[in-house]
Formats: structure tokens, C-alpha cells, sequence
């Protein structure tokens, strides 16, 4: 695991800020197709009548598509050395050394901060961040 000093993560958010919100978009477009074909199955469930197999083959599609997308910046986050924690509103952590006993904490960043100002415990998770410096 690598850890990061503070001045390295908020270094990091240049090129983890942008795969950030490509995750949270795509994960948006992706929960928004997997709405639409939950419809389609109770749709088919029914009586399927009237059910357009080519809207329903694209929406499947864009479906795909958008995962894949997905999974590519969840990987190149990962691969920086940033932890994901949420997904969805683009809860991002960075392992640390905290400089008074050298354990292990979380620097915190949530999408939308101009930068990392926070910082928590490995166990306390985003509600018991506190803010920097240590």
C-alpha cells in the first residue's frame, strides 16, 4: 500500500479529480439504464405486448458500455494508489502515515472539495473526518 503525505495526495487529485468524475457520471448513466430495463422486465413480466426489441437491445448496450466505462476509472483511481469509498457521490481516500505515531489513517476527499482537507481514522470512516492539518 502506498501512503501518501498530503501535499502527494493533493498533488494526485490533478489526475484523480478527472477519473473521479468520469466514475461518478458513468456510474449516473449506468444506474439510469438499469432502471430502465428493470421497467422493461416487469414490462415483459406483464404481458410484453408492445415491448420495442431494438429500444431494448440499446438501452442494453449503453448499459454495457457505460460499466465498461465505469470499471476503467475505477481502475486507473485504484492504480494511482487511491482507495474508492463511495461511488456514487465520488468518496475517495488516500492512505497516510499520521506524523505523530506513524500509523496508518485516511487522507479524505470527496468530489466537489478544491482539496484534500481532511483526514480520518482507518475505522471512523467519512463521519469522523477531521479536518488538517493533523
Amino acid at each position: 500500500m502506498r501512503h501518501f503525505t498530503v501535499q502527494e495526495a493533493n498533488e494526485a487529485l490533478r489526475e484523480i479529480r478527472p477519473l473521479v468524475e468520469r466514475m461518478v457520471e458513468h456510474r449516473r448513466i449506468l444506474a439510469r439504464h438499469e432502471d430502465e430495463l428493470q421497467r422493461v422486465g416487469r414490462h415483459v413480466a406483464g404481458n410484453g405486448g408492445g415491448l420495442d426489441a431494438a429500444r431494448v437491445g440499446g438501452v442494453r448496450a449503453a448499459a454495457l458500455e457505460a460499466g465498461g466505462e465505469l470499471s476503467r476509472a475505477i481502475e486507473a483511481v485504484e492504480a494511482a494508489g487511491a482507495q474508492i469509498k463511495d461511488i456514487d457521490r465520488g468518496l475517495v481516500d488516500f492512505p497516510a502515515l499520521h506524523p505523530s505515531d506513524g500509523e496508518t489513517v485516511l487522507l479524505c476527499w470527496l468530489l466537489g472539495e478544491d482539496e484534500i482537507a481532511f483526514w480520518h481514522g482507518l475505522d471512523e470512516g467519512f463521519a469522523g473526518r477531521k479536518p488538517l492539518p493533523f
